[in-house]
């Protein structure tokens, strides 16, 4: 065998259970994340605009859904990650960090604590598509023996994103409406056991849905049937995660960034502080504490032109400081917005500085994120 044998494996792209179902609805194809994926069927802006207003439905089936079981679980994940899964209420679900030794982020995620059983306590994990297998390998290294790690490749997961959103799912599934925001509950649509947590990445009220694949198909003819609901591709979930200030690994997040550096600090919880015994705790506390030497901030760009991720910041002197790491035209805010990693000295909203793209120069303004108002259920409505 050659030693250039293995450059000569093509990895071929895989496809998600609703490729066909894509396609029939003329979705545009994209690889993305290793698979096959609409980034768009009618057109991004229009998409986008129709979840703000209706309710979108999104096939995120890339992304890794895990299920981990036995004794000790819970403490064996809050050696990995700064949640307070102990604290956590049963059927909850939290946003955390996986991080490395150094505090830096592996991958952003989102748990649920759920009910234990005769095999110990359960915890039910969403993980990003292009990251889950790293994931997977990374946190078998660190949990003990003992411990049952499950990747669900049977199921598929949708998202139900916008005001709408509610009133389109609860016809197909009853009770689904007394749900809040990071709540999830076990619900079943004709014979097939459905995960519905009311959450999502789009700043609107929304569902996640985990489905077996084989009722997928049909659970989204149902849903398209409903009509507050459309197809929606990956151009506008991008769009939308960006008005909502929320961050894409592998582009705002990544092994050289910290949770304070993010704009993360909400998921380094009080006990998690006190304590410390995660990743990275020492230099994560140190900067929480004396503040990080470069920081997430949003950005609102004069002008009509985008600017796009890898433009660069620039101070005064005309010198580099930091790097765009997301940006684009925001249909609901009728301008173009950024997210970008800049001097802590520079990160004061209001701060005016400068970003350069294929030599050209544009002015952009600091600014609080998210740059449109998120609309979670917190309580009854």
């Amino acid at each position: 065998m050659s030693d250039h044998d293995d450059e000569d494996v093509i990895i071929e792209t895989m496809t998600l259970p609703l490729d066909g179902w894509h396609r029939a609805h003329g979705g545009r194809m994209v690889e993305f994340a290793g698979y096959w994926m609409p980034v768009q069927f009618e057109g991004i802006m229009a998409e986008h605009l129709w979840t703000r207003e209706s309710a979108g439905l999104f096939d995120v089936s890339h992304m890794g859904q895990i299920t981990f079981r036995g004794e000790g679980l819970v403490p064996a994940l809050e050696a990995m990650m700064p949640a307070d899964i102990a604290g956590l209420a049963l059927n909850r679900a939290r946003y955390s960090l996986l991080l490395d030794e150094g505090g830096g982020i592996l991958d952003d995620l989102m748990l649920t604590r759920l009910p234990a059983d005769e095999d110990g306590e359960r915890i039910y994990m969403v993980v990003n598509g292009a990251t889950k297998y790293d994931d997977i390998a990374h946190m078998l290294d660190h949990l003990p023996d003992d411990i049952t790690l499950n990747l669900m490749e049977d199921h598929a997961l949708l998202a139900l994103q916008g005001p709408k959103a509610v009133d389109a799912l609860v016809r197909l599934v009853p009770g689904v409406d007394a749900l809040v925001f990071m709540q999830a509950a076990p619900f079943t649509w004709q014979g097939h056991n459905l995960w519905i947590s009311r959450s999502g990445y789009t700043g609107e009220d929304g569902f996640e849905i985990s489905i077996p694949a084989e009722g997928v198909e049909a659970f989204a003819d149902a849903l398209l049937e409903q009509p507050e609901v459309k197809p929606i591709g990956l151009g506008a979930r991008d769009s939308l995660r960006l008005e909502a200030g929320l961050p894409l690994y592998g582009h705002d997040l990544s092994p050289e960034i910290t949770p304070v550096m993010a704009e993360l600090g909400f998921a380094l919880f009080k006990r998690r502080r006190e304590e410390g015994g995660f990743p990275g705790a020492e230099r994560i506390l140190a900067e929480r504490e004396n503040g990080p030497i470069t920081k997430r901030v949003g950005l609102l760009v004069e002008g009509r032109q985008p600017v796009r991720e890898g433009a660069t910041v620039l101070d005064e002197d005309g010198s580099t400081v930091g790097s765009v790491t997301s940006g684009g035209f925001a249909p609901s805010v009728g301008a173009p917005i950024a997210m970008a990693y800049v001097p802590l000295a520079m990160a004061t909203p209001g701060t005016r500085i400068q970003l350069s793209q294929r030599g050209k120069v544009h002015a952009a303004t600091v600014t609080s994120m998210p740059f449109v108002p998120h609309r979670y259920v917190r309580g009854a409505k």
